[in-house]
């Protein structure tokens, strides 16, 4: 018995040496004397993205579809011709207005000649006053059914002219869901094609009370952060990023009360046409902080929801609070305050390093 208890009085004697040996030469941790340095922050935003113009081409008159003169998906002009619908009633109505256009004509010539006649022998007391006025109203009457023939032939004109139905704008022509031979009027459901000026396109995002209201005092106005914000990129539905950055150009003046979002646009070339109207991808949005501190995640632990790191102060570990920037790269924390330059600290396992503990620090990282 006497022997067993020499041998663990020995074994605990000999535990104690070389755990005092061990903090004595201080445990290995990787650590990291403090610098400032440029960091660039992205966050991805949602957005649908838009033609900077889309038309629906609706017809003005009504009447059967005799041509369509372009395919499903071609590119299209301005003023180019479209769709062409029957042209025989609407040629036939205006013959009908120019013919009574000079039959209106002639009324007024043989009215006005009326008027000249009777002013004359009213000069000479052969007809009365109201002879006189009649023929005054007369040509007054002729005058005014040319001017209403007159409108009347350039509606029909007009009317001629709605039959040819042309784009009013460059772009991509979309699906055709009518063909020849159909009949259409300007109440029809679906337009006849819809016509997307790609040359540029717009992206459509949302952002957060929060975060505009972040923006607004970082820059001073939101007028002045769409001049200063840097360029923005965009990531495709297949997750390739798009080859040309972008420019916030609109920001809504209104919170969505159902969602508490700020609805933004961010404008892209689109010369390649690779971009097309409805689709989707992601705005991504760079935020750049000069001569910050930044700190790897791992060397950060968190309790009761705030961020703690270990200093290492005359070579023993020392927890300390800091505050971090709300953005991050999922790897590493920009630090806005409880850190200096020249600071050591515990790089990596945080977690595992506990207050008072003997750091080595001849590894130490700049």
């Amino acid at each position: 018995m006497k022997k067993i208890f020499i041998y663990c009085a020995g074994l605990t004697l000999l535990c104690a040496c070389q755990a005092g040996r061990q903090e004595q030469s201080g445990a290995h941790y990787k650590t990291l004397t403090v610098s400032l340095s440029d960091q660039t922050l992205r966050s991805d935003y949602s957005a649908t993205i838009r033609g900077r113009q889309y038309v629906e081409i609706r017809p003005q008159v009504s009447g059967i579809i005799t041509d369509i003169r372009i395919n499903e998906g071609d590119a299209v002009r301005k003023g180019q011709v479209l769709f062409v619908i029957d042209q025989v009633p609407y040629k036939a109505a205006l013959e009908t207005a120019k013919a009574n256009v000079k039959s209106a004509e002639a009324k007024l010539g043989t009215a006005r000649l009326t008027a000249e006649s009777k002013e004359e022998l009213f000069r000479e007391e052969v007809v009365s006053e109201f002879d006189l006025q009649t023929a005054r109203n007369t040509l007054a009457e002729a005058e005014a059914a040319l001017a209403q023939a007159q409108a009347e032939e350039i509606n029909a004109r007009n009317n001629l002219s709605y039959t040819e139905v042309k784009s009013p704008v460059n772009g991509v022509a979309s699906m055709i869901p009518y063909r020849v031979g159909a009949l259409v009027s300007s109440s029809i459901a679906d337009p006849l094609v819809t016509v997307s000026d790609d040359e540029e396109v717009y992206a459509y995002f949302s952002m957060s009370e929060n975060q505009i209201l972040d923006l607004t005092q970082q820059y001073g106005s939101l007028d002045k952060a769409m001049e200063q914000m840097p360029e923005v990129g965009l990531t495709l539905s297949n997750g390739s990023d798009y080859a040309h950055s972008g420019k916030i150009d609109a920001i809504s003046g209104t919170v969505d009360r159902s969602t508490g979002a700020v609805s933004m646009r961010a404008v892209f070339p689109n010369s390649e046409r690779l971009l097309r109207d409805g689709g989707s991808g992601s705005v991504v949005v760079p935020t750049v902080r000069k001569e910050v501190i930044v700190i790897p995640q791992a060397a950060t632990y968190e309790l009761q929801n705030r961020v703690f790191v270990y200093k290492v102060i005359d070579g023993k570990a020392v927890s300390a609070p800091v505050e971090v920037f709300r953005l991050n790269n999922g790897t590493e924390y920009i630090v806005e305050s409880g850190l200096v330059p020249g600071d050591v600290i515990v790089a990596e396992g945080a977690g595992l390093v506990r207050e008072g503990t003997l750091i080595d620090v001849q590894d130490t990282e700049e």
